[in-house]
């Protein structure tokens, strides 16, 4: 059984209480045990940083190159051994924990360039003779909060740049998913890390989570998760004293237009994608399918008989197409929302029951419901588990007004074949990223992640649009 110990100035720390990780595949299955952090060993992980950020923030970009492409070139060769452990302990399945692995990797590989392409400008003064630069810096010492649905590559894209663009780290993962953040922590700490420079305290947010933004050399946080907690990250991070940057990812209610015109086998496996996979544990999912009324019948018949397609089973086996849940309060949210649905009025027309397999686990049949209104609880709060909605409408108009009718905004999708209903989507959806006949959840790598409204605050995540969040921006005059 593995230990998920505290990395804290460069030692593995195994001191205090210890909590079971257990696999939601099968719970007489323990991933391992993770020792619960405490406020004194975050306040330690926060002085170790402090102290290590002068001379890392300082270091040759060639030094940070290095340790992130050997961190990426590993994270790449165990991509196998880390999806499976990824796996076990969240719930979806191996050929996407794998290929989460994998983006932790390409995540690496790219901020280990950004470490060289770090640009300022140079302009000249209005006044005569005067020399101005403008260039970034490191912002100090940065606190990352993950959450459990994607356990590697959420701490990728948040700890990368930050290391890149010179900051030290201190990293809380949450508390379900702590052995992939754990892993990712312990190739980069070999991968030649100075001492203080990425420290990893794993524990409860009402104690190691508050402490970390309670602390006054914390410079900025990083925060993916609820919108309610979010505010209160918010909120605390504004009454410091002093005031922390901060940037928050939070919740989505995600619509996937459907039109009349659409390929309807691209809309379904779109559909199903989107809203499904992962077992609908993605912030980025589609669980509202707006469709108009002239495909709204067929649509529905074939979504309807790919989801009767689809092996819900234990994680790790060949052939499964969903996983479980991630634990049994998230279940048991999914199916109060299930009871919710159906005494608003919507129809039921698939799935949504408990199922059983071969080992006790968290299993719950993808579900669909019809006949829903935009304004339903099902339509407007994040249920965070595979359930979609159908709302049916009359023409484009009427679609895209109600996708807008939300108070996220993170993504959006259709599925059309007319060019100028696909340009008019891009152009005035009220999302930060939209898709035109792909599946709407997740983006490459390489681009800014993020949304507007309830979703998100602050800068983008990832590609070069990372280093407005971490990095701060000097202008400086020379008189020569």
């Amino acid at each position: 059984m593995l230990m998920f110990n505290n990395l804290i100035d460069g030692e593995w720390m195994s001191d205090g209480a210890r909590s079971p990780n257990v696999n939601p595949s099968d719970t007489n299955d323990t991933v391992g045990e993770a020792v619960r952090g405490t406020r004194a060993q975050l306040d330690a992980a926060v002085s170790a940083a402090k102290a290590a950020f002068p001379a890392w923030s300082r270091a040759t970009p060639q030094v940070r190159y290095e340790i992130l492409k050997k961190a990426s070139d590993e994270i790449l060769a165990r991509k196998d051994e880390l999806g499976r452990l990824l796996s076990r302990e969240e719930g979806k399945t191996l050929p996407e924990g794998i290929g989460e692995a994998a983006r932790a990797g390409q995540i690496f590989a790219f901020f280990a360039g950004e470490c060289l392409r770090m640009a300022g400008e140079k302009l000249p003064s209005v006044r005569p003779g005067i020399d101005v630069e403008i260039t970034r810096e490191a912002l100090g010492v940065v606190g990352l909060i993950t959450p459990w649905n994607f356990p590697i590559a959420i701490p990728a894209w948040k700890i990368a740049p930050a290391l890149a663009y010179g900051n030290t780290v201190v990293i809380k993962p949450a508390d379900l998913v702590p052995g992939s953040t754990w892993a990712l922590v312990d190739i980069l700490q070999r991968a030649g890390l100075p001492k203080g420079v990425l420290n990893l305290v794993i524990g409860r947010g009402s104690e190691v989570g508050a402490a970390l933004l309670e602390h006054p050399d914390v410079a900025a946080v990083s925060f993916t998760g609820s919108v309610a907690t979010g505010q209160k990250v918010a909120a605390a991070c504004v009454a410091s004293r002093p005031m922390k940057k901060f940037q928050l990812e939070m919740g989505g209610k995600n619509p996937l237009v459907i039109l009349d015109d659409a390929d309807l086998k691209v809309a379904v496996e779109c559909a199903v994608n989107s809203a499904f996979f992962s077992t609908g544990q993605r912030c980025t999912a589609a669980s509202r399918l707006i469709v108009t009324k002239g495909i709204h019948d067929k649509f529905v018949a074939a979504l309807t008989e790919r989801l009767s397609g689809l092996k819900v089973d234990d994680a790790l086996k060949a052939g499964t197409d969903i996983g479980p849940v991630v634990d049994q309060n998230q279940l048991d949210q999914d199916l109060k929302y299930l009871s919710i649905g159906k005494d608003e009025g919507a129809k039921l027309v698939f799935g949504g029951e408990r199922l059983k397999r071969d080992a006790p686990g968290f299993y719950l049949q993808p579900a669909l419901f019809t006949e829903v209104t935009n304004k339903m609880r099902i339509a407007r709060e994040e249920i965070f588990g595979p359930v979609a909605s159908v709302i049916r409408v009359n023409d484009y108009a009427e679609a895209l007004a109600a996708a807008n009718d939300t108070e996220f905004g993170l993504s959006a999708g259709i599925c059309t074949t007319s060019l100028k209903y696909a340009s008019d989507f891009k152009r005035n959806a009220e999302a930060g990223m939209v898709m035109v006949n792909l599946p709407i959840a997740g983006v490459d790598y390489h681009v800014p992640f993020g949304g507007r409204k309830g979703s998100s605050y602050g800068p983008r995540e990832q590609g070069k649009y990372a280093a407005e969040f971490y990095t701060t921006v000097k202008t400086a005059y020379t008189n020569p």
